[in-house]
């Protein structure tokens, strides 16, 4: 893996970023659109439908966690030096998007779309959970950073727009009751994201093996071949282990709830956005569509997050986006009891303000998690971003394929027939209640949790350097009170306890070796 001092720039970022027109085009497209083809063209009842995506995405989950230990480990291996442990993933994940044109094939059975859409999300999650690593690869810049995470972010937003937008005007093209328009649309974004993909194998980089890491690597050539059953069983322990130990750190926990909680409540909205369309307000769903398309809106807004992000931090952020959406939930509430006149138009506008607050919401977690590995660095002495990665992502697919289930079941239970054109009063009510309720309920437990995170670009600042003192064998005894209390802030443990000599225990082990 050969480092460059190549400098961040924005063409760079862009190239970065454009593997989240994937990231966030697919899975808006999955989220809005795939519970809503099965219960319409595909005949699944919500509950078959709603089980496939939360199946696929709990085994994917698993799966998950395998791919971010293996991708900190791959430099050990021939294949990891010569491509990059983190962008060989790319390099594979391009050509592997075509996968996603199998999720929109109709005629097929229950099985079938189980484990196309099982392929698919492990698919992403080989290219993904790499991909997220890359910008604490490339620099530990603040600065740098951001800028990377708002080019992602951008393009994220492009993706998303486009991943509403195209297929409103597909349905619309072949009319709502045709499934083929779902096809065409699948095929068109296999081939953009394999594009994109490849495009950011070949702009990104990766940073020199440390002495340690080339150590390890060596000892690892000499003992990989000698392991038997008992090893491997104590490493899959071992990497468990790894992976709970993220959690001892204060302000992953923190980071972690907040990302979880607000997607969640986006997820929620998403799944049921269409249905609250058709069923609710008596919209077309390409129509709807339009209107998650105003997601448009977020690319601008993305430009403008990047720049509060260094003025302000990520609070001031957090707390404008979830503000913002809870009172367009309001809003929404509000049409669908008073069906005034103007009903499209006021849907549009309140779509419109709902989007800015989605843009922030989607902008802000993945700007804050390059700098979670520093905290963690500076209580392991070690650099363990594809661990974090795929704790997130492992807790994100759980909990979205529950959330996902329960929306399934609920719109059941709730009175939903799958396949008919109108529903009955009872289904409407839970259908409104799901959208409005479910999702601002979320979006409080995540605004709740904001008012305690102290990460910032000040304590973030003040966190490295004093790794960079403690490196150039600063006294931990010389460490200034000020300095002490963000460490204790960050990281929920006692300064005593950070940062301990090779000789001594070191509070947490580096995953599989």
């Amino acid at each position: 893996m050969k480092n460059t001092t190549k400098k961040i720039t924005i063409p760079r970022s862009i190239g970065y970023g454009l593997t989240d027109i994937m990231g966030g085009g697919a899975f808006t497209i999955i989220s809005a659109w795939l519970l809503y083809y099965y219960t319409t063209f595909v005949g699944l009842t919500p509950v078959e439908g709603a089980s496939i995506i939360a199946i696929a995405r709990i085994v994917d989950a698993i799966v998950s966690l395998a791919i971010g230990s293996i991708t900190d480990n791959l430099y050990k291996y021939k294949i990891g030096r010569k491509f990059g442990r983190r962008r060989f993933f790319l390099l594979i994940g391009s050509p592997l998007m075509f996968t996603y044109i199998l999720l929109w094939i109709t005629g097929m059975n229950y099985w079938y779309y189980l484990l196309s859409y099982l392929l698919f999300e492990i698919v992403m999650a080989l290219v993904l959970i790499p991909w997220e690593t890359l910008p604490s690869e490339m620099t530990k810049d603040f600065n740098d950073r951001t800028k990377l995470s708002t080019a992602r972010m951008f393009l994220s937003g492009l993706g998303v727009f486009l991943a509403t937008f195209i297929p409103g005007r597909l349905i619309s093209f072949f009319g709502e009751d045709n499934g083929y328009a779902y096809f065409i649309n699948a095929v068109f974004f296999a081939i953009i994201f394999a594009i994109c993909i490849f495009i950011s194998y070949k702009v990104t980089w990766e940073k020199t093996l440390t002495p340690e890491e080339e150590k390890e690597w060596i000892a690892s050539r000499e003992t990989s071949n000698r392991k038997g059953a008992k090893e491997l069983l104590a490493t899959f322990v071992e990497t468990i282990k790894v992976y709970f130990s993220t959690l001892k750190i204060k302000s992953f926990r923190k980071h972690l709830m907040i990302y979880l909680f607000s997607y969640t409540a986006k997820d929620v909205f998403n799944a049921v956005f269409v249905y609250f369309c058709v069923f609710a307000l008596s919209i077309s769903s390409s129509l709807a569509g339009d209107m998650l398309s105003l997601s448009i809106i977020g690319v601008p807004i993305t430009i403008l997050a990047g720049y509060l992000m260094i003025k302000f931090g990520p609070n001031s952020l957090y707390k404008v986006s979830y503000l913002t959406m809870i009172v367009c939930l309001a809003a929404f509430y509000a049409v669908y009891l008073m069906k005034p006149e103007s009903m499209i138009m006021y849907v549009f506008i309140i779509s419109a303000l709902y989007q800015v607050g989605r843009a922030i919401l989607d902008f802000t977690p993945w700007n804050v998690f390059p700098f979670i590995p520093d905290i963690d660095e500076i209580v392991t002495r070690q650099r363990r971003e594809g661990v974090f990665a795929a704790v997130m992502t492992f807790t994100r697919k759980s909990t979205v394929a529950l959330a996902t289930f329960f929306v399934g079941i609920v719109l059941q239970f709730g009175g939903f027939t799958a396949g008919q054109s109108t529903q009955s009063p009872q289904a409407v009510h839970t259908i409104v209640y799901t959208l409005v309720f479910g999702s601002a309920l979320l979006l409080i437990a995540a605004l709740v949790v904001v008012l305690t995170f102290k990460l910032n670009k000040k304590t973030h600042k003040i966190l490295v350097d004093e790794i960079e003192r403690l490196k150039n064998n600063g006294l931990k005894e010389d460490v200034d009170p000020e300095t002490r209390d963000v460490v204790e802030a960050l990281t929920g443990y006692k300064y005593d306890d950070i940062w301990e000599d090779n000789e001594k225990e070191v509070p947490i082990k580096s995953a599989c070796s």
